[in-house]
């Protein structure tokens, strides 16, 4: 098991920047020359000063990753082996590929490897750049090879730095957002502190690098700044149409670099959709936003040779379905509240039933499975039945797909950040809300009348609103999509505390407002808070700068080494998923299975490979080894006698409910269980019994690891 040890010795505020949704229409006539000008310069300088502090925030948090994933494993002191065991999991098999690619005779070469790839799924050829989102790393060690550095930079390092530099892109996305929210770069600041002082629960990649999600979130985040653009007032047209194609080219990254993505773009166009349908956007730009996300989602399905997995999702169907039930319902957004309600009440039922229909209908033509475990998985997470479906059991156990710890509160709370941000949710909320009524209930639906409306609400302040909240609801239900969450909690905090709109709000609720007294509680609040947030978190984050520890896997080292120095380059190796892309990335041998887990045949393939984990004949087990191909089992006594489950979500309690074997141990069975006729495999094949040897024979074990050869009978 890989572990980490202790290593042996060895200001003052600046003015509101003046928005373009805010430009006061004033008789140039009333006012002077000079203060027109300075007024103007004043406005270069903070924009000067507040892009400074961006880069420079951006890149303080690209050093400060890189520098605790240096202190925690002492990677540049470890062997090549240990730096990449350290990539465990699935991080593991994606950076196989761009080490693949860079060992490759040539960049040719390199490519033909990936499209027919025959060692990453044994007796099966496979295109890994239609299975698999690695356009990044393909382009990464082509860029490697090109670039006049191999003689500096290793291409580990190179690989890593990428990734801690797109850290750099994600806070500067983070802090422009809060800016164009707020109109002041003192918003950025704060955001970006808050992501920092919160590192734990708004980023993770200092320790999973190579992980998808860390490609693509930089880019969902400025994906979302530029929507943010886009939906402020007055845009020039130049200024729409240069919007619109950063929009597109953030969506494509973003959908190009993590196989998810259309699963958050569907809650992104969700968002948009309701907004739109009370009035709170401009119609006009959300439909090119639906464009621009199937268009992106096109263009990437195109590149990954027409992935049947991205024609058939919801995001494509349920797009396709808001832009036909328009051409179907006329006159929409016309007609008294109820008349309204109803029309409205028509709609979402039309959109949610041509979304099924058309999704129902892509996958039969296409007969698309692939993505049916995420949906056997929602089904039983949410209480539309038990499931005994080993797929779906295996994401229900895990901790990462369980509903959100309440520590996460507490931890967020230590640095105010939740605190903050429902003290803005809420009344943002409300006002939403009315707004929403008002414009329902206006007859004339034209922009100018619902200007005169009292409450007011930005269409970028409600995009963002509806944004947080949907994104938040995905991450009370699912731990893993926090990140999602808390990075925007960042900027939805951090604009509200320094937004004239919501102080003005709050103070006029409590009968306080004056214009002097909100200009003074925008900064000095957040002063006060920054403040605070550097008096508590500083001392912490220079000891952690600090800590020493040195990454310690001595068994899996030691069994890496063992296969490269005593099995051919041909043979073919079977265990679990996750040890499995440690062996190709080591050592390159082929596998049986690996965690990539959107395809329906690997899925049913790795659940046969893990019968070595269940109560099955040796014949059985030998037999399904070998009908892949095995020459080598790995069999884990952390998985064979695990216990950081409980009872009923351990691997070998799932396989044997899914064999429909009673389980180990003292608890109850559902009552269609039937004790097995054999014992349990990995532990009755440690006795030497002369039914296992005839199949297998032992040939390397150490304290975690047994690996056994498969005998070739004729």
């Amino acid at each position: 098991m890989t572990t980490v040890r202790q290593r042996k010795g060895g200001k003052v505020p600046e003015a509101d920047e003046d928005q373009p949704s805010e430009e006061k229409n004033v008789n140039s006539e009333g006012k002077i020359l000079s203060d027109h000008t300075g007024g103007k310069l004043w406005n270069i300088l903070s924009l000067t000063v507040g892009g400074i502090v961006a880069i420079f925030l951006g890149l303080l948090t690209s050093v400060y990753v890189a520098t605790l994933h240096e202190n925690d494993l002492w990677f540049s002191n470890i062997k090549e082996v240990e730096r990449e065991i350290s990539f465990r999991t699935e991080c593991g098999l994606y950076y196989s590929y761009y080490k693949q690619m860079i060992q490759a005779a040539s960049i040719q070469q390199g490519l033909h490897g990936l499209v027919y790839d025959n060692k990453t799924e044994s007796v099966r050829t496979i295109n890994i750049l239609e299975r698999m989102n690695v356009y990044q790393e393909v382009f990464l060690s082509i860029l490697y090879r090109i670039l006049p550095i191999q003689q500096y930079l290793e291409p580990v390092y190179f690989y890593i730095y990428t990734l801690f530099g797109l850290q750099a892109v994600y806070v500067i996305a983070l802090y422009v957002t809060s800016w164009l929210l707020s109109g002041t770069w003192l918003s950025g600041l704060l955001a970006a502190c808050w992501y920092i002082t919160n590192r734990i629960d708004t980023t993770r990649v200092e320790f999973t690098i190579p992980l998808r999600e860390n490609w693509a979130l930089p880019f969902f985040a400025v994906q979302i700044a530029a929507i943010t653009y886009l939906f402020r007032s007055h845009l020039q047209p130049a200024q729409e149409r240069l919007t619109l194609l950063a929009v597109f080219v953030a969506t494509f990254l973003f959908s190009l670099t993590w196989q998810f993505n259309q699963f958050m773009m569907l809650i992104q166009a969700l968002a948009l959709f309701i907004l739109d349908c009370f009035d709170i956007l401009p119609t006009a730009k959300v439909t090119w936003l639906y464009i621009i996300q199937i268009s992106g989602l096109l263009l990437v399905c195109a590149l990954q040779f027409f992935n049947s997995m991205i024609l058939g999702s919801l995001l494509i169907s349920f797009n396709a379905s808001i832009l036909i039930a328009r051409t179907i319902q006329k006159n929409l957004k016309k007609g008294s509240l109820l008349n309204r309600l109803r029309k409205l009440i028509l709609h979402a039922l039309l959109v949610s039933s041509l979304t099924l229909l058309v999704n129902k209908f892509i996958k039969k033509i296409l007969n698309l499975e692939s993505d049916e475990h995420i949906f056997k998985f929602l089904k039983a997470k949410f209480g539309f039945g038990a499931t005994r479906d080993f797929d779906a059991s295996l994401y229900l156990c895990e901790e990462a797909f369980g509903l959100l710890p309440l520590n996460t509160f507490s931890r967020l709370s230590d640095t105010l950040l939740f605190y903050v941000y429902i003290f803005v949710l809420f009344p943002m909320t409300v006002t939403a809300v009315i707004v929403a009524l008002r414009n329902l209930s206006c007859s004339n639906q034209a922009l100018e009348k619902m200007e005169e409306c009292t409450v007011s609400l930005k269409p970028d302040a409600a995009y963002n609103l509806i944004h947080t909240v949907l994104f938040g609801c995905l991450a009370l239900s699912t731990m893993r999509m926090k990140y999602l969450w808390t990075s925007h909690m960042c900027v939805f905090a951090s604009f509200g505390l320094c937004s004239t709109e919501v102080w003005r709000l709050i103070l006029k609720c409590a009968h306080l407002y004056t214009s002097q007294r909100t200009q003074v509680i925008k900064y000095l609040i957040p002063i006060i808070t920054l403040l605070y947030i550097l008096y508590k978190f500083w001392p912490g984050i220079m000891d952690e700068l600090l800590e020493l520890r040195e990454f310690y896997d001595p068994d899996t080292v030691e069994l890496m080494n063992w296969i490269k120095s005593n099995t051919p380059n041909t043979a073919v190796f079977a265990g679990s998923m996750q040890l499995l892309a440690g062996v190709k990335l080591c050592t390159g041998r082929t596998l049986t299975n690996h965690p990539h887990y959107e395809d329906k045949h690997l899925r049913e393939r790795t659940k046969q490979i893990y019968q070595i984990y269940a109560k099955r004949s040796p014949e059985d087990v030998y037999r399904i080894l070998r009908s892949f191909s095995t020459d080598y089992v790995i069999l884990e006594d952390s998985i064979c006698y695990e216990r950081r489950h409980s009872r009923g979500c351990r691997l070998r309690d799932l396989l044997d409910i899914a064999n429909g074997h009673i389980m180990d141990g003292l608890g109850e069975n559902e009552p269609d269980l039937k004790p097995s006729l054999y014992p349990r495999f990995c532990e009755e094949i440690k006795k030497n019994l002369p039914s296992y040897t005839i199949h297998f024979t032992r040939v390397f074990q150490n304290k975690t690891f047994h690996v056994y050869k498969l005998a070739k009978h004729k």
